[in-house]
């Protein structure tokens, strides 16, 4: 259209208002996403599934019998796997229940554990081991106070390798009573190639108390003298 020699634009001769859902005023213009719920399918569900899926197939093309195979054996291995980890957690359960009942007979026994130290009382007699890794000439036990000064000494003569029994009664090394208190305890053993080769020391203690720990903590056993051990350090248990 030309008006006095110039072009003048030409409205659109539609009536539309801008506002439909697609505008910034409309339904379309700040969507929001559904919130997501942490839901659990379980087998029932998977089947309900399934029947679903070959109620609606298309009959010109309907689903391959080796994907239906498919599926129904990964429905089949999922049912297994969760009916094994409930039959492990009920044996899990079933153990922990038969070892705490058996650990209530420990209590009163001796416990042969590894430790350094040992606690001597008045007139007390303090028994142990010491594990030789092979056999030897000489097996020395030295007995220190908690200054580091040597207290005594228990020659054990030649040993073969195991755990040699020692007893100390408690006095030093000129006879008298060794005061109350904790000792050091050290061993060594002639060596095939030097002098003097140190060896793991254990001491007996009385089981006082017995408890059950989570997860890998297992059996613990409250040994006077030495403190709490888990079960699977104990090398022996006697009365």
């Amino acid at each position: 259209m030309i008006i006095n020699g110039t072009h003048a634009a030409v409205p659109p001769t539609g009536t539309g208002t801008g506002t439909g859902t697609g505008g910034t005023n409309g339904t379309g213009g700040t969507g929001s996403t559904p919130a997501t719920t942490g839901t659990t399918l379980g087998g029932t569900d998977f089947l309900t599934l399934m029947l679903a899926q070959l109620k609606n197939q298309d009959p010109t093309s309907p689903v391959d019998s080796n994907t239906f195979l498919s599926q129904l054996a990964q429905l089949s291995e999922v049912q297994g796997i969760t009916s094994l980890n409930t039959s492990f957690s009920s044996l899990s359960s079933s153990l922990s229940s038969s070892q705490a009942l058996q650990a209530s007979s420990l209590l009163g026994h001796q416990a042969l554990v590894n430790s350094s130290t040992a606690t001597v009382t008045a007139g007390a007699t303090v028994t142990g081991a010491v594990n030789v890794p092979q056999t030897t000439s000489q097996v020395v036990l030295n007995i220190s106070d908690s200054s580091g000064v040597l207290v005594s000494q228990v020659n054990l003569g030649a040993q073969p390798a195991g755990l040699t029994s020692f007893s100390w009664n408690g006095k030093t090394g000129t006879g008298a009573q060794a005061p109350a208190g904790t000792y050091t305890l050290s061993a060594q053993y002639a060596g095939a190639t030097n002098g003097g080769t140190a060896a793991t020391t254990l001491v007996n203690g009385t089981v006082e108390s017995v408890s059950m720990g989570a997860g890998s903590t297992g059996l613990t056993l409250n040994v006077a003298g030495i403190g709490s051990v888990p079960f699977s350090s104990v090398q022996q248990i006697s009365n």
